[in-house]
């Protein structure tokens, strides 16, 4: 790879790793958050939801301008965004404030993920898109790692809002190396971009390539799958802490290693499973993503033990590291390149609808029946669903992106 790949993998990793651990921080600075602004437990779940909201809705719209526009531009802006808005939680006083400002954070995210996962395969060989995407979306675990061990050492210190302006001061720097970083194609000098026809971005082009990409049945089986992965992954990281207090009656410091084992697994699932999809099909990659996802929750379900449960949050843990860039990795496999970052948004707004329902409905099984069992179970039957899905994409043919197309 060129000097200016492994330049983009590093914008890449950095920007992922900013914009979770700010999305998935947001657990652990809330128990202080509660008790200051005395809000309950439902309007606190109000605050999450207005970020995935905001993050689902964006994700097709920054999709399609990253296959359009400067990523450069956008990545730059848009993590700036993500960063003053995370810095202003800091000054939140009540749920509608605080609502605001993660709202606003979820838009910042949308170009977080889908523009950085399109921008990285534009930089690296096909048969090593496995292996960059992974280790990009690195950042993810190690965002939630590194964070989850210096916020509580910021609260004590000091506050919850110290905490916020640190992540927001963090991102900025990260905002900055992207403009530095990022150029948005090969052949890019200096920044600038081939400027595009005025009327490339108009509503009959917009028009034009969801009715193309929504007559796809693959997009849809994929999409599907993605939907009930997104589903199954919020189980574990919306209840597992609770279940482990409350149920299995583990102390808070004990419960919280569950979350650090998932995501320091999710990083070697990644690095292990993302590159074995260069070599074993990104198909049957996902399979077994979806397989490790639903074991893992089914164990989480009926595990007493410590260790045990250990074990499964590890292999839950692979699952959900690998599976975010094989999916992302999928889409050159079976789309135009110069489409792939239109449909990874699409599939986005998949996964946010799973993401979505299931903090909900699994929250409403655990009141209904005094146990988190079912909760889990609803998991684990997600995941095996998600791999099912993927069965008749195995025996579709790849799409040939070696040659250049036209929009």
């Amino acid at each position: 790879m060129t000097g200016r790949a492994v330049a983009i993998i590093t914008a890449g990793f950095m920007t992922v790793s900013i914009a979770y651990a700010i999305r998935y921080c947001y657990g652990i600075l809330l128990p202080e958050m509660v008790s200051e602004l005395s809000i309950s437990k439902t309007e606190a779940g109000v605050v999450a939801s207005a970020y995935f909201v905001a993050y689902t809705l964006f994700s097709p719209l920054l999709g399609l301008l990253s296959d359009r526009y400067n990523v450069r531009i956008i990545l730059a802006i848009f993590t700036a965004l993500l960063s003053a808005a995370a810095f202003c939680m800091a000054f939140s006083g009540n749920v509608l404030t605080a609502s605001f400002f993660f709202a606003v954070a979820g838009i910042g995210h949308a170009a977080c993920w889908v523009p950085v996962v399109s921008l990285v395969q534009r930089w690296v060989p096909d048969h090593r898109r496995g292996m960059a995407l992974s280790v990009t979306t690195l950042g993810t675990g190690f965002g939630i790692t590194i964070w989850s061990f210096l916020l509580p050492v910021l609260v004590g210190a000091y506050s919850w809002r110290a905490g916020w302006m640190a992540l927001g001061i963090f991102g900025f720097c990260v905002a900055l190396l992207n403009y530095i970083l990022v150029r948005s194609h090969p052949g890019d000098s200096g920044g600038r971009e081939t400027k595009q026809q005025p009327s490339s971005m108009n509503l009959r082009w917009l028009t034009g390539v969801y009715r193309d990409l929504l007559r796809e049945k693959k997009l849809w089986l994929i999409g599907l799958a993605y939907l009930l992965v997104g589903f199954t992954v919020l189980v574990p990281f919306t209840f597992l802490t609770a279940y482990a207090i409350e149920e299995l009656a583990f102390s808070y410091g004990v419960a919280g290693r569950f979350f650090a084992a998932m995501a320091i697994s999710g990083m070697a699932g990644k690095l292990l499973l993302g590159i074995l999809s260069d070599s074993l099909g990104r198909i049957r990659v996902m399979i077994a993503c979806g397989l490790l996802l639903g074991i893992g929750c089914l164990g989480m379900a009926f595990s007493r033990n410590l260790f045990v449960l250990f074990g499964f949050s590890v292999m839950f843990g692979l699952g959900w590291g690998a599976v975010w860039p094989v999916y992302a990795a999928s889409a050159r496999d079976f789309f135009l390149s110069d489409r792939s970052g239109s449909v990874i948004g699409l599939w986005t707004v998949f996964m946010g609808v799973g993401s979505v329902i299931s903090p909900a409905l699994c929250g409403w099984t655990i009141d209904a029946t005094g146990t988190y069992i079912y909760a889990f179970v609803l998991g684990c039957i997600g995941g095996i669903l998600s791999a099912l899905m993927l069965i008749p994409i195995m025996h579709i043919p790849k799409v040939d992106n070696r040659t250049p197309h036209t929009v």
